[in-house]
């Protein structure tokens, strides 16, 4: 068996993205995105926000942040985020590069969300003071990187406190669907009607290739952002080869149904392991990715059935599980089962 619950960045493209690729390649198109296809992306996703948005395509999670925040942030700012986001610690120097030196303020907070008492502390001390970093930006991942979910109240909660202090609020969503999914609401309601001025709308976890799009819902934002893709290498020249995959991606709710397959196949996996006394759930999980305490051996063991996850880089026997849309429930009853087997030896090891 060779099963692998690293990351739902194993996964490959969905069968309608591919074939909305092949379709796109076919005949001549304007470059640069002058195309009809980015066009009609752009007009799909403001029908899915119901409102007006400007939209940047571009191919990576790193670039849609970094962007993002560089239109948002002074260079003299900061980036106030989570301690354990993603942005801090998994975007290597690209924010610091693409805003020209803006500095990241992790923050803490339970569940790697922002506590709001924390935000309102660093975002209102010493302002004006020429020996600080002023404020700049505001950004929080949606799903967090441990698997949790803010609420539509959490999220309002820390961009009012954002707009009090005259700063905009950036929403990292490379699990964007995950997280819908899970709140089970509308994409206005979890995004500019919560606060949120730009969005990096996450595709390439949940079935597309190589596609994401920053979302634009504060006008304000949107004069530097062109000029800043392109400087950035980021302004692809067959656009619309971007373009079909997310207009495939939006259409007839996969995007929805890509992470609603994901998020049930983690739901299936944490209610096997919840009933595995020795198994420690850290943080439940909200959508496709759980964190947990194994006892001692049972992630050699599974790594010897061919279970693939990650462990090893936080504390002694965590580990991280995802689920992706690709995920199949047999695989995922497989290692809750292989996991209970375990269990059965290790104690029958103990009387001997």
């Amino acid at each position: 068996m060779n099963v692998a619950f690293t990351s739902d960045n194993i996964a490959g493209a969905s069968d309608s993205v591919l074939a909305a690729i092949v379709k796109a390649a076919q005949g001549n198109a304007m470059p640069y995105g002058n195309d009809e296809g980015t066009v009609q992306v752009t007009n799909m996703l403001a029908d899915l926000f119901e409102c007006e948005v400007d939209v940047f395509l571009v191919s990576t999670g790193t670039a849609a942040n970094v962007l993002s925040l560089s239109a948002m942030t002074p260079q003299w700012g900061n980036v106030f985020c989570h301690q354990e986001s993603h942005l801090l610690n998994d975007e290597s120097s690209a924010p610091e590069f693409f805003t020209g030196g803006a500095r990241l303020v992790g923050l803490g907070g339970a569940n790697a969300k922002i506590d709001p008492l924390q935000l309102r502390k660093a975002a209102t001390q010493k302002i004006g003071d020429v020996h600080t970093c002023q404020p700049g930006a505001l950004s929080l991942s949606q799903v967090t990187e441990v698997g949790s979910v803010y609420s539509l109240e959490e999220i309002k909660a820390l961009t009012d406190i954002a707009k009090e202090v005259g700063i905009a609020t950036h929403m990292d969503g490379a699990r964007f669907a995950n997280a819908l999914v899970a709140l089970k609401c509308s994409p206005a309601e979890m995004t500019w009607k919560a606060g949120i001025d730009i969005v990096s709308f996450g595709a390439t976890k949940n079935g597309v290739m190589a596609a994401e799009a920053i979302v634009v819902f504060n006008r304000e934002l949107v004069k530097n952002l062109d000029v800043l893709r392109k400087r950035g290498g980021h302004l692809h020249s067959k656009m619309r080869l971007l373009s079909s995959q997310m207009a495939a991606y939006l259409t007839d709710e996969l995007w929805l149904k890509n992470a609603m397959h994901a998020n049930e196949m983690m739901a299936l996996m944490q209610d096997g392991l919840c009933g595995i006394p020795e198994i420690k759930i850290n943080t439940p999980a909200q959508a496709n990715m759980l964190f947990c305490t194994l006892p001692d051996g049972m992630e050699d063991y599974l790594k010897s059935k061919g279970f693939a996850f990650y462990g090893g880089r936080w504390e002694s026997g965590v580990v991280r599980l995802v689920t992706s849309f690709r995920t199949l429930k047999e695989d995922v009853e497989a290692f809750v089962e292989s996991a209970r087997r375990f269990n059965t030896l290790a104690a029958k090891q103990s009387r001997i």
